[in-house]
C-alpha cells in the first residue's frame, strides 16, 4: 500500500457504496471514499483527506460513467444534504441497500445464515414525504427557509421546491418564506441567542389532503403571525391549522417546550388500514404513508395473531401499529416517551372505537419493567425503537417478558444487528428479515425482523 497525501490525484474505480452513500474504491489496497461516486464509475479523484489506511476525495473528472449513474432532477443535488443517491439508478439503490442490511447482520451481529427476503421498493420515488422540517436562517442579509448543506450545520440552502414533498407543501413553504421576509421578522442567532424564527415544519395527510404548519420560535411572540393564519388557512383550504412551538434553549432542535395553537386545529388526520389517525405537530408518524401501509401489513403478518393474545407495542408513537393490531388481539399495551404522541394515541383509539388498547407514557426501560412488576404478560411484542435501538435495560426487560414472538421494526441496520444478536443469545430464533425502502434517494433503509422464542 503506497503512501498517499492530501492533494494527490488518483485514478479510482468505484465498486461499492458506503452506509452514508459515498462511493468506495481501492487503489492498490488503499480505500478511497468518494462523494458522488457510483459503483462502476472510473474516476479521477483528488484526495481531500489522507490517512494511513483510507482517504476521502472529490471527483475531478469522470473518465467513464457507471451504467447505474443517472442525471439527478433536483437543482440542489450535491449541495443539499438530503437526497444523496439521486444520481444512482433506483434499482441499483435497492441492491446496495439490501446488501448493507446483509453486511450489518453478518459483520456486526455475527448472525450467520439469515432468512433475508428481497427488498421491497417504493411505489413513489418523489413527493412521498408527509413531513418536512426546514431551518430558518439569515444568509447575506436575506431570510432563507431551507435545508442544511451536505455535511454542514452552519450553511442553509434556500429551498424553493423540494422534490420529496408535494406541490401543496412546496406552496406552503414559499408562502411562509414570503411572509417572513415581508414582515422582516428576525431570525434566531445561535451565538447571541437573539432573534425569533428558528424552524418551520410542514405535515400532510396523504390520504386526507390535510396539512398543518408548525413554526418554531425562540420567543413567545404569537401576535406577529396573526396575518399568516389568514394567508395560509384562508388561501389553502386544506391547511387545517397553524401552531407555534417555542424553544428558547440553545439546543438546535425543532421541538418547543410549549406549543400554542394560533389558528385552526392542532393536528391533521391520516387514514391507514381502514383507521383514521390524528397526528399532532410533534408526534412521530411514519413519514412515507404508502410504504407505511406495507410496513404495517408486514408487522400484522409477522405478529401471527389469532385474537386471544396480549400484545405490547414498544415505542408506539401515535399508536398506529397498536390500533391496527388491536383488531386481532385481546389486549394491547403501547409505551411511548412523548406525551403529545400518547395523547394522539388515546384520541385515535377513541375516534376509531377501539377500547382494548392501554397507552402508557414513559421510557420503555422504566415503563416495561413496571408493567412486569404489576403482573402483565404478553405473548407478542412489537418494537419500533429510534435509531439508537434498544436501551440495554429495555432489552433486558423484553427478555424478562419472554413473549413467544417479537416483531422488530428498525430504521438502523447497525443497531438492529446488535440487538438481534442479543435477542438470539437470549433465547430467540430469527424467522424472517424483510428490508423495505421507505426513503428513496437517501441512504436510509427500514427493516422488519420476525423472531420466535426457542
Amino acid at each position: 500500500m503506497g503512501q498517499h497525501r492530501r492533494g494527490d490525484l488518483l485514478t479510482v474505480t468505484i465498486d461499492d457504496l458506503a452506509f452514508g452513500g459515498e462511493g468506495v474504491g481501492r487503489v492498490d489496497g488503499y480505500v478511497v471514499f468518494v462523494k458522488g461516486g457510483v459503483p462502476g464509475d472510473h474516476l479521477q479523484v483528488r484526495l481531500t483527506q489522507a490517512r494511513s489506511r483510507f482517504g476521502r476525495g472529490v471527483i475531478e473528472a469522470i473518465d467513464q460513467p457507471s451504467p447505474h449513474r443517472v442525471e439527478p432532477p433536483c437543482p440542489y443535488f450535491g449541495r443539499c444534504g438530503g437526497c444523496r443517491l439521486q444520481h444512482v439508478q433506483y434499482e441499483t439503490q435497492l441492491v446496495f441497500k439490501a446488501k448493507q442490511v446483509a453486511d450489518c447482520l453478518a459483520r456486526i451481529g455475527r448472525l450467520g445464515e439469515i432468512p433475508l427476503r428481497p427488498i421491497i421498493g417504493a411505489p413513489e420515488l418523489y413527493g412521498y414525504r408527509n413531513k418536512m422540517e426546514f431551518t430558518v436562517a439569515r444568509v447575506e442579509g436575506q431570510t432563507v427557509v431551507g435545508l442544511h448543506e451536505a455535511d454542514r450545520y452552519d450553511v442553509v440552502l434556500d429551498i424553493e421546491r423540494c422534490l420529496l414533498q408535494s406541490e401543496r407543501m412546496n406552496h406552503l413553504l414559499n408562502e411562509a418564506r414570503h411572509f417572513f421576509r415581508e414582515r422582516e421578522l428576525s431570525v434566531y442567532d445561535q451565538e447571541s441567542g437573539e432573534g425569533l424564527l428558528r424552524f418551520m415544519m410542514l405535515r400532510e395527510g396523504k390520504r386526507t389532503g390535510e396539512a398543518i404548519v408548525n413554526i418554531v420560535t425562540a420567543q413567545q411572540a404569537l401576535s406577529v403571525f396573526s396575518d399568516l393564519i389568514q394567508r395560509l388557512i384562508g388561501d389553502t383550504p386544506q391547511v387545517t391549522g397553524v401552531v407555534v412551538n417555542v424553544n428558547p434553549k440553545k439546543a438546535s432542535v425543532a421541538v418547543g417546550v410549549e406549543e400554542h395553537l394560533i389558528g385552526g386545529r392542532d393536528h391533521i388526520r391520516e387514514e391507514i388500514g381502514g383507521l383514521t389517525f390524528q397526528v399532532s405537530a410533534n408526534s412521530f408518524f411514519q413519514t412515507n404513508t404508502l410504504q407505511a401501509e406495507r410496513l404495517f401489513g408486514l408487522v400484522l403478518e409477522y405478529a401471527g395473531l389469532n385474537g386471544g393474545e396480549t400484545l405490547v407495542d414498544l415505542y408506539c408513537g401515535t399508536g398506529a401499529i397498536s390500533l391496527l393490531l388491536a383488531k386481532r388481539a385481546r389486549k394491547v399495551y403501547g409505551i411511548e416517551v412523548a406525551p403529545a404522541a400518547i395523547a394522539d394515541a388515546q384520541r385515535n383509539a377513541k375516534a376509531n372505537g377501539i377500547d382494548n388498547c392501554q397507552f402508557i407514557q414513559g421510557e420503555v426501560r422504566f415503563a416495561l419493567p413496571e408493567l412486569l412488576r404489576q403482573g402483565m404478560r404478553a405473548e407478542v411484542a412489537v418494537a419500533d425503537p429510534p435509531r439508537a435501538g434498544f436501551h440495554p435495560k429495555a432489552l433486558k426487560a423484553l427478555l424478562n417478558l419472554a413473549p413467544r414472538r417479537i416483531v422488530y421494526v428498525s430504521c438502523n441496520p447497525s443497531t438492529l444487528a446488535r440487538d438481534l444478536s442479543d435477542l438470539v443469545q437470549g433465547g430467540y430464533r430469527i424467522e424472517t428479515v424483510q428490508p423495505i425502502d421507505m426513503f428513496p434517494h437517501t441512504p436510509h433503509i427500514e427493516v422488519v425482523a420476525q423472531l420466535a422464542r426457542v
